[in-house]
């Protein structure tokens, strides 16, 4: 039967889910419960000298510390490793491996350390370890880098080289390229290891795909209780352990491995869940670090196609995964530039609004309890309507402004039936090309406010920022901290609640500072006009 083994790394990997912070009960409990599981390999931690020792972390400085977290244990696993990043844990913070409580030490790196990084491996071997080697980033490697790694790690002679898919781009065609290529190329008693990542819910069938691979030689494969890990997660060890059984024979004990998930990883996931989400799905669809998506999702005016879009971008590619905030600056100026005439819009939207009445419609229940007043204005002003993010029963809405991709959802059938046209923030992509006008969202909003995306807010200034001086209102009523808001209940957002009197006072305030020179009237009743609140200075 084929030589493979399978390596827990939940207390490790699964660390960057809560800044390896489980608490000394709970690390010892898994710590026990994967070793009742007879898994071959327990990775219990990260080695940082960066990090101070905490009895409820599995990151610390040194070898020391590890062992003041599980060292009194009297049951053991055939083999403990810990985890160095290489370069935040000097060698010096190792004790010899005689005195440890790891039987061994897994070193990542990047390619572009890999000659540092296995000079490194060597004095760990030399302590007495047993080493492994991990390749972070294995699609970053090309066949001529990664058969100069090979020959460092023929001289050096790790336990195992891994195959560390960080991004979890691997398809299985590729995942099987590198791996026979290290098969082919590497000493026969090295094993190979194989780390996935769930970022296209690729990790468990890339792992069977890499199990299944025809080779004499050891393979190593990693998994986490749950998939806990990292970004997307990883393959996870339940579901590995089964085929193993199954397939290659092993005896692995599922039954702790799911007592060790209902005690101690979903009360961890049900505050921080982790696995397949389309933020790490763009990340590796565009190959790229996930701090570029991070940035261009703060800019707070794109859409998931500006961002998919943006994230093409980048090159060279050595960029991609090491990421340049300089480089995703220029990139979102240029995009914002080329995408983006909002001037041009505006202008249009003069056109389209100059010499007319204009009517705003919110979604406050005064829409519906003072409609008459609302039908005899409009009879005796015939104005241009604009709704803001719904479009009421009742009323002939000439525009709506949508500023929220649910709030155009919502909106789908009545914009269908209707002749509505769309008034959109940029971060907003169309349907069926039905946008009219698009105007950049960071025009429109301001920072330093609470909620600073309001709707109402938002439309004033694209209103202002136009020319439209007179703007009439209605089912704009403010917000209540008890009942409903909104005529359609739906509608209704439940944290608004807890702001209401301070929402309240800001839209007061901004409307007798921001907004003192536009003429705005009420025609339903609103708590925005609430002379006493605004000179009381509570705001």
């Amino acid at each position: 039967m084929k030589d493979v083994q399978l390596l827990d790394c939940t207390l490790r990997d699964g660390g960057y889910v809560n800044d390896w912070e489980f608490g000394n009960n709970t690390l010892v409990s898994v710590f026990e419960r994967l070793v009742d599981s007879k898994v071959d390999v327990i990775e219990v931690g990260f080695l940082d000298d960066r990090r101070p020792f905490d009895i409820n972390k599995s990151i610390g400085p040194n070898t020391k510390s590890l062992k003041k977290v599980w060292g009194c244990l009297n049951k053991r696993p055939p083999m403990i490793v810990g985890m160095i990043d290489y370069g935040t844990c000097k060698i010096e913070n190792l004790e010899p491996a005689d005195q440890s409580f790891l039987d061994g030490i897994r070193v990542i790196f990047k390619k572009q350390k890999m000659n540092e990084a296995m000079a490194f491996c060597k004095k760990v071997k030399e302590l007495g370890y047993i080493v492994y080697s991990q390749l972070v980033s294995i699609t970053s490697y090309n066949d001529d880098e990664l058969l100069e790694l090979i020959k460092l790690a023929n001289d050096v002679k790790p336990y195992a080289v891994s195959i560390v898919d960080t991004y979890g781009l691997l398809q299985p065609a590729f995942l099987l390229h590198y791996a026979e290529v290290l098969d082919k190329n590497l000493e026969s008693g090295i094993k190979l290891g194989y780390h996935a990542h769930n970022n296209f819910q690729m990790g468990y069938a890339n792992a069977q795909v890499f199990l299944s691979m025809q080779t004499n030689r050891g393979l190593l494969i990693d998994g986490t209780l749950y998939g806990m890990g990292k970004s997307a997660g990883n393959a996870p060890l339940e579901l590995l352990a089964m085929t193993m059984n199954d397939i290659y024979g092993k005896q692995y004990n599922i039954a702790p491995m799911l007592e060790a998930i209902e005690e101690s990883i979903l009360p961890i996931y049900r505050k921080t869940p982790w696995g397949y989400q389309k933020f790490f799905y763009l990340v590796a669809k565009n190959k790229c670090h996930p701090s570029y998506l991070s940035y261009f999702q703060k800019k707070g005016n794109l859409s998931q196609t500006d961002l998919d879009a943006l994230l093409g971008k980048i090159e060279p590619e050595d960029k991609k995964l090491l990421y340049d905030a300089d480089l995703a600056e220029a990139l979102y100026q240029d995009f914002v530039k080329e995408k983006f005439n909002t001037e041009k819009e505006i202008g249009e939207i003069y056109t389209a609004l100059k010499d007319k009445k204009v009517l705003l419609l919110g979604p406050g229940k005064n829409i519906v309890l003072q409609s008459e007043k609302i039908s005899e204005f409009i009879k005796e002003n015939e104005p241009t309507i604009i709704s803001v993010n719904y479009i009421p029963d009742g009323y002939g809405v000439d525009y709506v402004f949508l500023t929220k991709a649910s709030r155009y959802n919502e909106a789908t059938i009545k914009l269908h039936e209707g002749k509505a046209k769309v008034i959109a923030t940029s971060d907003l992509t169309p349907k069926n090309n039905d946008f009219a006008f698009v105007v950049d969202k960071n025009r429109l909003i301001k920072n330093n406010t609470i909620y600073p995306d309001n709707s109402f807010l938002m439309i004033l200034r694209l209103l202002s920022q136009a020319g439209i001086s007179e703007i009439h209102c209605a089912g704009f009523d403010g917000y209540s901290p008890e009942e409903s808001n909104y005529a359609q209940p739906s509608m209704e957002y439940d944290f608004v609640k807890g702001d209401a009197t301070v929402l309240n006072r800001q839209i007061q305030s901004l409307l007798n500072t921001e907004f003192k020179d536009l003429n705005i009237d009420f025609i339903t009743y609103s708590e925005y006009t609430n002379i006493d609140d605004i000179n009381s200075g509570s705001f």
